[in-house]
């Protein structure tokens, strides 16, 4: 389109296929986006755009993005407070008709399969290298390792005779992101080895599945995941976390962070393995295997350690066998 839209806060420059966001640097303008600055989002990478009534007298124009197409969006799993949303564009109240139109123009540019999950990020992640200091220590990451260096005031005894610690991008799986701004905020690490975390409690998937992480003598990883091993530390133990507290982590320093590390996490990742074959001759599986291992494939899917499409073609893969 080439056009330009002004907002509150942000501008949205319209390309051929994308819109270049450029966030405004202020006082009143959040911190995370001029963290980010600016961002380049392909229509590839949207899956609706919205128009809607704000506060005090203003339009909001949201492009929504496609699940899996966003890395910092991935990384923040719904946490992200509305006003620190960066695909929302706030605009006067007197300003609609042309919020409506540019709608409408972005709508017309959807990609046929917007309503799909993407397969792989389509939006850039930030670029490192990038630290931050969280409560019990110092957070960095040069693009290939993330280092965590404890401080002797904060860390624990058991990350302290851990001691500090390096993990290469292809000896981890994911990670999870609780926001500084939640009681107990933490980033965590998952190493290949260790069991998915859920993100939701701080504890470890194996709490849920039993001792051995399978869910049942049946389940078991998704395919071309490797075999969990029991881990159920709080985050202020487990040498793979830093813990946040009040003033340490700010989401506009631990996100970019965690959007960094989870896109060279993913890109680093093997493809999955190969399904065998089915036999000809096959029974039907027990319908209680298959259920508890939809069961413990979703809480991978939920724990990061398994993408959008990985999760649809293994479950669907699952319910065939019925």
């Amino acid at each position: 389109m080439g056009d330009v839209l002004a907002g509150i806060h942000a501008t949205w420059e319209f390309g051929t296929d994308s819109v270049l966001i450029r966030f405004e640097r202020g006082i009143r303008t959040p911190k995370l986006f001029q963290s980010l600055r600016e961002r380049r989002i392909p229509y590839a990478a949207l899956s609706s755009v919205t128009l809607t009534p704000g506060k005090r007298g203003t339009v909001v124009l949201r492009a929504v993005p496609r699940a899996g197409a966003d890395p910092l969006v991935e990384a923040a799993s719904g946490q992200l407070k509305e006003g620190c949303d960066p695909y929302r564009l706030v605009l006067p109240a007197e300003r609609e008709v042309l919020a409506e139109y540019y709608a409408d123009e972005l709508r017309a540019l959807l990609d046929p399969a917007s309503d799909e999950p993407a397969d792989r990020f389509l939006v850039a992640a930030p670029e490192a290298p990038m630290n931050f200091k969280a409560y019990d220590g110092r957070a960095g990451f040069d693009g290939e390792r993330v280092s965590f260096r404890w401080s002797w005031t904060g860390a624990s005894s058991a990350k302290w005779k851990a001691g500090d610690q390096t993990f290469k991008v292809s000896e981890l799986a994911g990670i999870v992101w609780r926001s500084p701004e939640a009681l107990d905020g933490y980033l965590r690490l998952l190493p290949r080895a260790a069991t998915p975390v859920d993100h939701r409690t701080g504890g470890s998937l194996g709490d849920l599945h039993g001792p051995d992480g399978s869910g049942s003598a049946g389940g078991g990883p998704a395919d071309g995941m490797p075999a969990a091993a029991p881990v159920a530390r709080a985050a202020d133990q487990d040498p793979a976390a830093v813990l946040f507290g009040l003033g340490y982590g700010p989401v506009h320093e631990s996100l970019p962070f965690a959007a960094a590390v989870l896109e060279s996490v993913r890109r680093t990742q093997p493809a999955p393995a190969a399904s065998a074959p089915a036999l000809v001759n096959a029974g039907r599986r027990d319908p209680a295997d298959i259920a508890e291992r939809i069961h413990h494939l979703g809480e991978l899917h939920r724990a990061g350690l398994v993408t959008d499409a990985e999760y649809t073609a293994k479950k669907a893969q699952l319910l065939a066998e019925l």
